[in-house]
């Protein structure tokens, strides 16, 4: 698999040195040169198959060139005890369960993946790596728990002060060993920028063998990919009509990854990127100009984010046409009073409980079908993003109710944090990775 950077192209690399760099070293993002494409009859093949078979499968046609068939098997098998569900709301309306793993989040699906992909090259390597992670929540539990005993490799994480739920906190804060978790003060915004100075700054790094484990790092997209191929595949086949998928947007990594199946041939009709009042992206739609600004807090917390990284990948993808994108994407920005509304409607309708992000995208898929009549039957898949439970106060106030933690959660609340607190400034970040 050879990969290019969104601002200099002829700059190409291995998988292999995509994942350890991170980000290129011009500051770009890397993206695949070629994206293999699959035809109808081998979909066909796919639809029977269960999820960590087709997820070899995907994987193999990427990386074959670079991992064995039985070390892509291992990564792949130790990688996923769990997996996607689809549940069926309506005639026309899904919802893809992506909160069945460790802890609970879809982001578990690309850290899981990414750890084992790791430790499989780092077995020849001699020195430690130091993995810098900006987390708005549920990025850093899902990378802490993927990495945490790991030998060979430590986990820095970065996240705003006072601005993740508790519980997410504990999440990602009380592992300890080679997971230390710095609570910054500022945004989402800071963090992500002291990790992109981060890597930036050279003499840093021939210092400190640094990489990410962020949604810039291409080998958090490349798997999050799978679940897209799962169920477009299986939805397409159980009803013969092209899919609308519907993506709770904030960074964009995970709308890239889905982007990335359309481009091997996957039959999405339009993507539908749902955003809360970080609504750099829709503004965007509507003028033609990108204008990122400081993030503003949500309920939907894991979308907080003002200048969305993987927005260059989607850019790069299009050849940077304004009408292009337009054509594949469509978007939307719900708030929070009409989050909390969904919130109830999706119950008192289905019975169905959902949290905050889900509920951003049930409601883009709503304005969707209303602006665009031709789709109103068109089937539609919700990504649901995270457990309601991870979000129980949100819900219990929203539904009127006691909604009962997972026993994984209720656990994790006992236990004390650990970290760090720091302010948003590159100066003492870069003293305490030169330190350790």
């Amino acid at each position: 698999m050879k990969l290019y950077s969104t601002r200099d192209h002829s700059i190409t690399v291995s998988f292999h040195d995509a994942l350890f760099q991170g980000q290129a070293a011009d500051r770009g993002l890397y993206m695949p040169q070629l994206f293999p494409l699959i035809g109808q009859d081998e979909f066909k093949n796919l639809a029977g198959l269960d999820f960590k078979e087709l997820a070899y499968t995907i994987a193999q046609k990427y990386l074959a060139d670079e991992i064995s068939s039985t070390g892509l098997e291992n990564i792949i098998q130790q990688a996923y005890h769990f997996a996607p569900a689809l549940k069926q709301l309506d005639d026309f309306t899904f919802v893809l369960e992506l909160f069945h793993g460790p802890t609970l989040s879809f982001k578990d699906f690309g850290a899981q993946f990414m750890a084992r992909a790791m430790s499989y090259f780092v077995q020849d390597e001699h020195r430690e790596i130091t993995i810098l992670v900006a987390t708005s929540g549920d990025t850093g539990s899902a990378v802490a728990h993927a990495y945490h005993k790991v030998e060979g490799i430590r986990i820095i994480l970065l996240y705003p002060s006072g601005k993740v739920s508790p519980l997410q906190e504990k999440q990602f804060t009380t592992l300890g060993n080679n997971i230390l978790a710095l609570e910054i003060d500022g945004t989402f915004d800071d963090c992500q920028s002291l990790v992109k100075q981060a890597f930036a700054d050279d003499n840093l790094r021939k210092k400190v063998k640094l990489t990410s484990a962020n949604s810039i790092n291409i080998g958090r997209l490349v798997p999050q990919s799978f679940y897209y191929f799962w169920s477009v595949i299986n939805v397409f086949f159980q009803l013969h009509k092209d899919i609308l998928v519907c993506v709770p947007s904030g960074n964009f990594g995970n709308l890239t990854a889905g982007l990335f199946g359309h481009a091997m041939g996957l039959p999405v009709k339009k993507f539908i990127a749902a955003v809360n009042s970080n609504n750099v992206i829709p503004e965007y739609f509507e003028t033609g100009e990108y204008k990122p600004r400081p993030s503003v807090r949500t309920l939907s917390n894991a979308m907080d984010v003002g200048n969305p990284s993987n927005w260059e990948r989607i850019r790069d993808l299009y050849n940077n046409n304004y009408n292009s994108i337009k054509q594949h994407i469509w978007t939307t920005s719900v708030n929070d009073p009409v989050t909390i509304e969904t919130m109830k409607q999706v119950y008192e309708k289905y019975h169905y409980i959902i949290d905050p992000h889900t509920a951003v995208g049930m409601r883009a898929v709503e304005r969707y079908r209303d602006n665009v009549p031709a789709d109103k039957f068109t089937p539609a898949i919700v990504l649901s993003t995270a457990h309601p439970g991870k979000f129980q106060e949100i819900v219990n106030d929203a539904l009127n109710m006691d909604y009962k933690l997972p026993e994984s959660l209720h656990n994790v609340l006992r236990k004390e944090k650990q970290t760090i607190k720091m302010p948003g400034s590159f100066k003492y970040f870069r003293d305490f990775l030169w330190a350790i």
